[in-house]
């Protein structure tokens, strides 16, 4: 399976790794093997005196800008009404897991990270869970799942493993009875739902080239474009011309085209300049301003789309939001809501969602008791 790498093999045996996720370990260890294994521990259960109750579950959120793990038991406190919130055992982080944006490779060392940090917060060696969960930005079709599903059985993951995406994470962690409208809009974007009786709908997640309207890397994309316009005069002055070469390094906007496109900067760091759009537009930049008010009306009609589809309620229906960039902005939020609107949807409740893995931890636990 390792392509006959004596040191990939290693890795991935002793820490029970994919090649491609045992390959990047080893690279950011220096391709020293000790150095690559030394915060992994033979599997075991957890000692008797160890205070669990139940089995444990694994609930992972991963998008373009980060992946989030959350390990916890399947214990009689999974039906408080703050569970899992108060019950997480450990909490792991790593960097992003799209696999379209990043590839398999990137995506599954990301997954394996994020799941060993998660056993080390908690205190427990890396074992097996009961049930996981791993709702994925990028990972809404068969093919993509079986590329998470094959990692999650070579590293023995968890004896039953549910692979979906992001937005599906996000209704069941930030709706009251797990069914309604979510809507991510962090690096990129998406709109899911589903209708009580469990048909479901998406929209959007087509990708940074021909999708991810309203999303952070379309917001920058945006901003640049005004920018170039506005050093030609084909359009008006704007200030987030001095906001981007400030935040870049640049004296002159005709940097830009060194700093795009012989740089090729990373998607993460390329959507991580959304605030500066958004900041411009609270400072009234009308440019800025209407590039803000445009991605709102196009999140608004992604969510529409699942909306008319699934044939919802259009004035009592739960909305979940969450993703980086309606994170950051309540004014942002705030714009997508009346654009919803006007488009004659009011939803209710609207929940912001900040931790969506949770959503994935309460699937795992359903998952566990089916």
């Amino acid at each position: 399976d390792c392509g006959g790498e004596l040191k990939t093999a290693l890795v991935a045996q002793q820490a029970r790794l994919s090649p491609e996720a045992a390959r990047a370990r080893l690279q950011s260890s220096g391709g020293q093997v000790r150095k690559a294994l030394e915060h992994d521990r033979p599997a075991a259960r957890p000692p008797a005196s160890t205070p669990l109750v139940g089995e444990l579950l694994l609930g992972i959120d991963g998008g373009g800008s980060r992946t989030v793990a959350l390990l916890t038991s399947s214990g009689s406190s999974s039906t408080s009404p703050d569970w899992p919130k108060r019950g997480i055992l450990g909490r792991g982080e790593a960097g992003p897991s799209n696999l379209q944006a990043v590839g398999a490779e990137r995506a599954l060392a990301a997954l394996d990270k994020a799941v060993a940090s998660a056993f080390a917060a908690a205190q427990l060696p890396r074992m097996p869970v009961s049930a996981a969960c791993l709702g994925l930005a990028g990972a809404g079709r068969p093919e993509d799942q079986k590329v998470i599903q094959d990692w999650a059985r070579r590293v023995s993951l968890a004896n039953s493993v549910d692979v979906t995406t992001d937005a599906a994470v996000l209704l069941a962690g930030g709706t009251p009875e797990g069914w309604g409208l979510a809507l991510v809009a962090g690096t990129g974007s998406i709109a899911y739902g589903q209708t009580p009786a469990g048909t479901t709908a998406r929209a959007g997640g087509w990708g940074y080239l021909i999708g991810d309207e309203g999303s952070a890397y379309a917001l920058v994309q945006a901003g640049l474009r005004a920018i170039a316009r506005a050093a030609d005069g084909r359009d008006a002055a704007t200030d987030l011309t001095q906001r981007f070469l400030t935040q870049i390094g640049l004296e002159r906007p005709e940097e830009l085209v060194r700093v795009i496109y012989r740089g090729n900067p990373d998607r993460t760091v390329f959507a991580s300049w959304a605030p500066l759009i958004l900041d411009a537009a609270e400072a009234g930049d009308a440019v800025a301003l209407g590039i803000m008010e445009a991605a709102g009306r196009q999140l608004a009609h992604t969510v529409a789309a699942v909306a008319r589809a699934l044939g919802l309620n259009r004035h009592a229906v739960p909305l979940a939001l969450s993703g980086g960039v309606l994170l950051a902005s309540s004014s942002y939020r705030c714009r997508v809501l009346t654009a919803l609107e006007s488009l004659g949807i009011q939803p209710n409740p609207v929940t912001v969602v900040h931790e969506p893995a949770e959503g994935a931890l309460r699937l795992a636990w359903s998952k566990a008791r089916s």
